[in-house]
């Protein structure tokens, strides 16, 4: 398999170093619900976990919660609360969405008021090499000069970074671009003790100290958001390498931005959405399938209509795998031409994903196997089981179709089925008719009884 690392700029083969595969992702600061651009950046990386799995490369997959934050802080305030009561909160809400978008369970899920004690102690390393230094208010920065291959990740040359900040005299700080590896506590503010007085850690040492206390030096991949590479997986690079004196990720991967109806997300355009609004109108399901329906390093553009295609799609799926199973139990087919074809699109599907993580041609794989089934359930028993193998581990290292409780039906068709009904009520036929074209597109079976009209997945 090959991946494009950011720090080349280039695809590289995929290695093993050790006896297994460590993976550490950047989470989510638990401030508030998850939105989306979360979620594309969680679903990939869960299907890349998926997928390597599916090879059978041993992986260890970390990612973690940042459970202290000026943003956290604020909230607990407003609600008159503990930043950790704040916080525990929306570690719950995000876990519930993990769960349904079908994200695996990571191997280590660690949060950052847990890595105090290594925080610390990486902290303490750094200051006694001369990388960090104190200041009389109690707060520890690490001293960006000093390492002399910073912006190597992001291909920013220090001098000109330097130019673009400006000097904050209250800080105390060495240089306009040194950041903070320890923050002295504020009043009333949740804090720790430390060598340098009480405080709490600055964000980019967090993820450094639980690499290194999860997954040792170096680790195998790094991934986010393609946000987080300037700063913060820049200033991981510089506080790791110093402290540790090796390399600190052989590969990165980044995810590309996303979209909303062409324009940038952001609650001032009164287009941001949390994963749980989605998800209450549209399912879990259609979510993950939209956001790794395109290369995650391509700039992913939703729309309310791809997402409504996506539940049309899925039922199509959804149809196919449900007649293969209706074909096996009640088998009298005698054919084995598919077996051929089952190989073919098993390779192609490899070749995909072997090819940066491609989920994009993977899923057009998927389309190409259950057209293939589809015309070809006249086969023996025993091939359409290997069919019902493939088409499901496909399903598998993408994480769609996996329970039944993805088949409930969203908001937004009960919305049309209810539509539908004021428009019988008022004799308004053509638009009854019109609006049960469109629930019967977007894969769902209306059916009139006496007790009322019921929709169901077809």
């Amino acid at each position: 398999m090959v991946i494009y690392n950011t720090m080349s700029k280039q695809k590289e083969e995929l290695t093993l170093q050790d006896d297994q595969l460590k993976i550490y992702v950047c989470g989510a600061t638990v401030y508030d619900l998850i939105h989306i651009g979360n979620a594309r950046t969680a679903c990939v990386f869960d299907t890349l976990r998926r997928y390597l799995i599916f090879k059978g490369i041993p992986v260890t997959y970390v990612t973690n919660f940042t459970d202290v934050d000026d943003r956290i802080i604020d909230g607990a305030r407003r609600e008159g609360i503990s930043a950790d009561e704040y916080s525990k909160r929306y570690i719950e809400e995000c876990l519930k969405d993990y769960k349904g978008l079908g994200i695996m369970t990571p191997d280590i899920l660690p949060l950052a008021t847990e890595s105090i004690d290594m925080i610390l102690s990486m902290i303490g390393q750094l200051v006694e090499k001369g990388f960090a230094y104190a200041t009389e208010s109690g707060d520890v920065y690490f001293k960006t000069a000093d390492f002399k291959e910073y912006g190597k990740l992001s291909n920013q040359n220090i001098e000109e970074l330097k130019e673009g900040v400006r000097v904050d005299l209250e800080e105390n700080k060495l240089d306009p671009l040194d950041f903070a590896l320890w923050k002295s506590a504020k009043p009333d503010e949740v804090s720790w003790d430390s060598p340098y007085g009480k405080g709490r850690p600055g964000w980019h040492i967090e993820c450094s100290a639980m690499c290194k206390s999860f997954l040792g030096d170096t680790i195998d991949i790094h991934g986010g958001g393609l946000d987080l590479v300037f700063p913060h997986h820049e200033n991981e690079i510089a506080q790791s390498e110093c402290c540790n004196e090796t390399v600190f990720a052989r590969y990165w991967m980044h995810v590309a931005m996303l979209n909303i109806e062409n324009r940038k997300m952001s609650k001032s355009l009164g287009n941001f959405f949390t994963v749980r609004e989605l998800s209450d109108k549209y399912g879990y399901e259609a979510l993950r399938f939209l956001v790794i329906g395109a290369h995650y390093r391509s700039q992913l553009n939703f729309t309310f209509k791809s997402l409504e295609s996506c539940l049309t799609v899925l039922a199509r799926l959804r149809n196919c795998r449900d007649n293969l199973i209706h074909s096996i139990e009640h088998n009298e087919g005698t054919e084995d031409t598919l077996l051929p074809l089952l190989e073919d699109r098993k390779q192609e599907f490899i070749t995909r994903m072997d090819d940066d993580l491609n989920t994009a041609d993977a899923i057009a794989v998927l389309f190409a196997l259950s057209k293939d089934i589809n015309s070809s359930l006249n086969q023996k028993k025993e091939v359409l089981e290997q069919a019902l193998e493939l088409f499901m581990s496909f399903c598998t290292v993408l994480g769609i179709l996996q329970d039944d409780e993805k088949t409930e039906i969203p908001e937004t068709i009960l919305v049309l089925v209810e539509q539908r009904r004021q428009a019988r009520i008022n004799k308004d036929f053509a638009k009854a008719d019109e609006i049960r074209k469109i629930i019967d597109e977007m894969g769902f079976v209306l059916e009139d009884t006496k007790d009322g009209s019921i929709v169901k997945a077809k």
